[in-house]
């Protein structure tokens, strides 16, 4: 007489491994409930919500999965749940090291929160970064937008299809994390009247940064209360070359310091100032902004306001993913300080131009 079989009976464990055609692991939940004898339900429970199951059983399921090499999939887990465990973070330059620790203190709360990072850049073309914006939409939980080019209405509209943080702008209706640059610059200009200068000039960045003005607006407010001229440069573009192609209109505006809208730009200009036989700072000094890495490998090392750019990029990825799990403000800005960084590329005159 053949004994009846017994509802729901686990696999045979046993050893098996499934490898896709490039030799990688694609392995089930299937493959791992027969490596550990258990069934595929309890496979599911234990690594979708561990504590459902016994420590034992925990413990058996994980190393079948570690064998294995079993790797979840985000997407195959959002069907049931319409949650992917991931954001989307778009730069507007990938190679501007002002991104570089915006990306590390994104990247690091990812991690502490489980969640995984996935990043794109605009190339500082606001329909490049409308595009890709639309395109992350479709596969992430929300999106962090960091110093954004496109206009305040396309934000709003992604963010009325998922939530949506800006960095480094100002958005009504959209929750922002923004450097407040006014301490930075009033003290870098402040230094600068201490040492005698009396006209400042201001290079500026891209026509559609949105920060770009407000630190415009940050040095006009220092040089009236310093009672220091103020002129405004525009620049070609927001990096090394952009500064090394301004240098002629610094040198025609009769400035003698420069502050300007990041650190590359600075970084240019005291490279084709110093090209052309100007010392700095005996003869021109200049400031950058941002501080970001190699700021100080230049000769002279460079005068920057210095943005938490780290603390930036954790406070925008901490406000997503706290709206994300009902926690979180849906507006409003949270305000990190500047500072000066004074080095030795600003200073006295002592030989004017």
């Amino acid at each position: 007489m053949t004994e009846p079989k017994t509802p729901d009976a686990a696999p045979t464990a046993g050893p098996f491994k499934k490898h896709g055609r490039d030799g990688k692991s694609n392995a089930t939940i299937y493959d791992i409930a027969r490596v550990a004898g258990v069934n595929a339900s309890t496979v599911s429970r234990a690594l979708s919500k561990p504590g459902r199951v016994s420590p034992k059983t925990q413990k058996l399921i994980e190393d079948a999965a570690a064998e294995l090499n079993y790797q979840v999939n985000p997407f195959a887990r959002a069907l049931p749940t319409g949650k992917t465990n991931t954001f989307g973070l778009i730069v507007a330059d990938i190679t501007n090291p002002t991104f570089f620790d915006i990306i590390r203190g994104a990247e690091a709360t990812a991690t502490d929160r489980d969640y995984t990072l996935v990043l794109a850049e605009s190339a500082e073309s606001p329909a490049t970064e409308l595009t890709a914006a639309r395109r992350l939409m479709a596969t992430v939980d929300g999106l962090i937008l960091a110093s954004p080019r496109m206009d305040d209405d396309n934000i709003r509209a992604l963010a009325q299809d998922k939530p949506v943080v800006v960095i480094n702008r100002e958005v009504e209706g959209v929750p922002c994390v923004v450097p407040d640059v006014h301490k930075g610059i009033s003290e870098a200009v402040r230094s600068l009247a201490a040492h005698g200068h009396q006209k400042v000039a201001y290079v500026a960045g891209p026509p559609e940064s949105w920060m770009s003005e407000q630190r415009w607006d940050g040095v006009q407010a220092a040089c009236d209360w310093s009672r220091l001229e103020a002129v405004r440069l525009e620049s070609t573009k927001p990096t090394v070359d952009g500064g090394r192609q301004v240098a002629r209109d610094v040198r025609a505006s009769g400035a003698t310091a420069v502050l300007t809208y990041n650190d590359l730009l600075a970084i240019g200009l005291m490279q084709e100032l110093q090209a052309a036989g100007i010392t700095v700072p005996d003869q021109i000094s200049i400031v950058g902004f941002d501080d970001i890495f190699g700021a100080d490998f230049t000769t002279p090392p460079l005068t920057t306001v210095r943005s938490p750019l780290g603390e930036c990029g954790a406070g925008a990825a901490t406000r997503l993913l706290d709206l994300l799990h009902g926690n979180g403000e849906p507006a409003g800005t949270l305000s990190v300080e500047t500072e000066l960084v004074l080095r030795g590329s600003s200073g006295r005159i002592l030989s004017p131009l």
